[in-house]
């Protein structure tokens, strides 16, 4: 365990001589680059589990659960569309403390505008923000496709995988490591881990490396390998895979036909790749697998398949988030408030982009105080997320 870390103190001085302007519902206000001066502690002798103890042992529960929230920055600030961070922002940040912000095509303008939102935004966050993106490539490319960011554009991992050369996996992490970091990015929602079964298959299609489990594992293995070396964790999707299913999630229920034994042979060598190769995180489909559960629920919301499958059979201990929680395959079926309650008690340490927010968040806190989730099991997500920012140095 690395020691000679250096983590941010608690304690935030903030001098703010920003104005807050609003102009068709999108936030343009900025912050000067000397508004906030920080206090650091250097805890030379400390291990990383007591830094994480003593940054945890000082949360509220409601903080915890905040850290818990991966959202997108409209849904702290209530702005349109965040295309810069400001006195909103950090107002915001201060009264949502989340645990990380996801951004899309839309917030993203060019390249400086990309590097100071992101700045300001961590800045603001008393804990170090997880800061992503969806770039896998091809189709799913919020920075590729805009030449105005300056990054590569890579083609869609079908073609990667394609080549056979697990190789061509590992620099496609490595140039995407740098990219995203350069701009404060530090999380990547790739690579995609999905086996491509199904030819009527809408929603994975051309973002999976292929039909061969064996080769769509090596892919996956060094294109993780090459995030994360070069600074930027790597997200596997959509466990427990999604390549079978012929309809889309984000639009209703999606229904994965396949066994146990049929995932364990195709779905789930990859993801096994990748948790061998130490990803970060994991993404949750909303997948339901109606021949597997005795209960069946979407993925995301299923404790057979979080618990008993991911953290049981594949001994996974890494960082789970649900996918998207706005998609019709939850949403429809769910309120936030249940949907939030469901998520956690299922084995999620990370809930992505709540229908609502606020009541997702309260639904968690209530459930806590009534005893229905006891507040060590939200320790135990809070440990997680805490551990992987303090030792991929975001502190610093």
């Amino acid at each position: 365990m690395k020691k000679l870390l250096k983590i941010l103190s608690l304690v935030l001085a903030l001098m703010v001589c920003v104005s807050c302007n609003s102009l068709d519902k999108t936030e343009t206000d900025r912050a000067p680059g000397s508004e906030k001066e920080e206090t650091q502690v250097v805890t030379e002798t400390k291990t990383t589990e007591e830094v994480v103890e003593e940054i945890l042992n000082a949360m509220t529960l409601e903080e915890k659960v905040w850290q818990m929230m991966f959202v997108t920055p409209e849904d702290i600030t209530g702005v349109g569309t965040v295309v810069s961070a400001g006195e909103t922002t950090k107002k915001s940040i201060e009264k949502y403390p989340v645990g990380g912000i996801i951004y899309f095509g839309q917030n993203l303008e060019n390249r400086q505008q990309t590097i100071d939102m992101i700045s300001n935004t961590q800045r603001y966050s008393k804990i170090p923000l997880f800061i992503s993106v969806d770039e896998e490539g091809g189709r799913v490319s919020r920075l590729g496709s805009k030449p105005e960011m300056g990054t590569v554009k890579h083609p869609p991992m079908l073609e990667v995988g394609s080549t056979g050369d697990p190789n061509e996996a590992y620099k496609t992490g490595i140039t995407l490591a740098k990219d995203l970091k350069a701009l404060g990015f530090n999380v990547d929602f790739a690579p995609v881990a999905d086996v491509l079964i199904s030819d009527k298959n809408v929603d994975i299609n051309d973002r999976s490396f292929g039909k061969d489990p064996a080769i769509v594992a090596q892919m996956v293995k060094n294109e993780v390998k090459g995030l994360q070396e070069n600074g930027v964790s790597a997200t596997l999707k959509h466990f427990p895979g999604s390549g079978a299913t012929t309809k889309d999630p984000h639009f209703g229920t999606a229904e994965n036909p396949r066994t146990y034994e049929q995932l364990e042979e195709t779905e789930l060598v990859p993801f096994k790749a990748g948790i061998d190769a130490g990803v970060d995180f994991i993404m949750v489909s909303h997948n339901t697998l109606p021949n597997v559960m005795e209960e069946v629920l979407p993925s995301s919301l299923s404790g057979e398949v979080i618990t008993d499958i991911l953290k049981g059979k594949l001994g996974y201990t890494g960082i789970i988030l649900t996918d998207s929680l706005r998609m019709g395959a939850v949403a429809e079926h769910f309120t936030p408030s249940e949907i939030g309650v469901l998520a956690v008690k299922a084995g999620n340490d990370m809930l992505l982009m709540p229908q609502n927010m606020k009541a997702t968040h309260k639904a968690i806190v209530d459930a806590v105080n009534s005893g229905e989730i006891t507040e060590e099991r939200i320790n135990e997500s809070v440990r997680k997320i805490l551990t992987l920012k303090v030792k991929k140095e975001l502190f610093d």
